[in-house]
């Protein structure tokens, strides 16, 4: 048992207030307050750009007691982390253990936070903050200490994916055949996923114009935030609808294809996040168990008669792929490339490189 003083607190938009003990830097944080329920994966989830201004709370309840991997690389690509900094605004869990064991770790979780300095809080009720997430939904919170205070803030007003994309290309060189990769945001399992299917990965910014490209596939990537504040990604796609190359959009990308074509997104009351979301494919009983990280959707509802619903999801019935009825154009919420979580469906990869002449 911890015999100092909860020094931290969370506190909610709503009134809500968390006490704990702090770990990782101790700094004062504000942002948006999800959950995932993931079982393992924080240094993959804690490095996904698509978590940019938001606190994450892990309903797992013990954090940290296999440490933190190196910073190895393959093909120029980190091999144990989806992008190169922590991305979330700060880490809430229950118990944090900073023992831990594991062959492949290279120091503490608290270390590699306070590294980029990322407050963690932990000793909190997790189970019920959770609960009041799922009814209430997401809900502005900051971290704060004794005598320090900050203002809330949503992030979502900002156009977060201008803040985590490259700010020029980068080619990533393997095969003949070439895609280009639109960072939103994107974790680094989606360009591995490429270079191991021998494809050299053209990875340019959100509102890079690349129409003028010759490439032999295009990837809109996940990211984080309001799809609709990408709006030159949007024209961009929008423009690129009008030729045959194919097109595939992944969580955020997938949003993006969306309105591009014509379509409506919306904000989820709390979001999908987590290694275990069952995803139907349409006109068939096949159910797949994916990972996803997301907090908007498209409305199914607005699609265009030359596109249909691809995917939905079976808790909650909201979609999770659209796909267009002639032409090689993709687009998944959940994510093929997992990392955490099931790779059941990154076959999809391969129905994509399928449609590329």
């Amino acid at each position: 048992m911890e015999s100092r003083m909860k020094e931290s607190k969370l506190i909610l938009e709503d009134g809500s207030v968390f006490e704990g003990y702090s770990f990782g830097s101790k700094k004062v944080v504000n942002g948006e307050v999800v959950f995932n329920t993931g079982m393992v994966g924080y240094p993959e989830s804690l490095t996904d750009p698509s978590y940019r201004g938001q606190m994450l709370v892990l309903t797992y309840p013990l954090i940290g007691n296999y440490g933190v991997p190196g910073n190895e690389k393959e093909d120029n690509v980190l091999k144990n982390f989806e992008s190169d900094r922590i991305q979330v605004q700060g880490l809430i869990i229950s118990d944090y253990s900073d023992k831990y064991s594991h062959w492949n770790a290279k120091k503490s979780l608290s270390e590699w936070m306070r590294e980029y300095n990322v407050p963690g809080i932990y000793g909190i009720d997790t189970r019920e903050l959770t609960k009041k997430l799922r009814k209430k939904g997401t809900m502005l919170g900051k971290i704060v200490y004794s005598k320090e205070s900050v203002s809330f803030e949503d992030p979502n007003k900002r156009n977060l994916v201008s803040e985590v994309s490259v700010k020029k290309p980068i080619v990533y060189k393997k095969g003949k055949k070439k895609i280009i990769l639109v960072d939103c945001g994107t974790k680094n399992n989606i360009i591995r996923a490429f270079l191991k299917r021998n494809f050299t990965v053209i990875r340019v910014p959100w509102d890079y114009n690349f129409l003028n490209e010759k490439v032999d596939g295009i990837i809109i990537s996940n990211g984080p935030g309001d799809p609709k504040k990408c709006r030159q990604t949007i024209e961009n796609v929008k423009k690129a609808l009008s030729k045959n190359t194919p097109i595939l959009g992944i969580c955020l990308g997938s949003q993006i294809l969306a309105l591009a074509a014509g379509a409506n997104t919306y904000k989820l009351k709390y979001g999908h996040r987590s290694h275990n979301q069952p995803c139907i494919e349409a006109g068939t009983k096949r159910c797949y168990i994916t990972s996803q990280n997301h907090g908007y959707a498209v409305d199914a509802d607005t699609l265009s008669e030359d596109w249909r619903e691809w995917f939905f999801n079976n808790n909650d019935n909201t979609n999770e792929g659209i796909i267009h009825i002639s032409k090689p154009f993709f687009g998944t919420q959940f994510h093929p490339e997992a990392s955490p979580g099931p790779d059941d469906t990154e076959f999809l990869f391969d129905l994509f490189i399928r449609s590329i002449k």
